[in-house]
């Protein structure tokens, strides 16, 4: 599985993440930093990525097109560290491999975690 990580994220996710065995680039890697959800969402999907953010932009942008792809990890805490985090996301990602690959939108929080399976449907 590749991550895309993007922009409001710190690069630092990235080695975190390729250490836990994870392929992982920072948006700022790839593409501009002023590009929008929109733009970041599309490359990730048409490469084939994970999109790790703490944007909840995201999800709208999934709802809205009915999209059922890319999968996002949606980061819900103020503390987005990976020095404090790392170990969580690890564990999500491992936990929710198969609805990863079927297309989720992932909401995770120290303590919680929230799959839903796209494309996500109104009401």
């Amino acid at each position: 599985m590749k991550i895309l990580i993007d922009m409001n994220l710190s690069p630092a996710w990235a080695p975190a993440l390729s250490q836990a065995g994870f392929g992982s680039v920072h948006w700022s890697e790839v593409g501009r930093a002023d590009a929008s959800d929109e733009t970041i969402c599309d490359y990730a999907r048409r490469h084939g990525y994970v999109l790790f953010t703490h944007d909840l932009d995201f999800g709208a942008i999934l709802a809205s097109t009915h999209a059922h792809a890319p999968s996002v990890l949606q980061i819900r805490t103020q503390n987005v560290d990976p020095d404090y985090l790392c170990g969580t996301v690890v564990t999500a990602l491992h936990g929710c491999r198969e609805p990863r690959a079927r297309g989720a939108l992932v909401s995770l929080d120290e303590a919680t975690r929230r799959i839903r399976i796209l494309p996500i449907e109104p009401g």
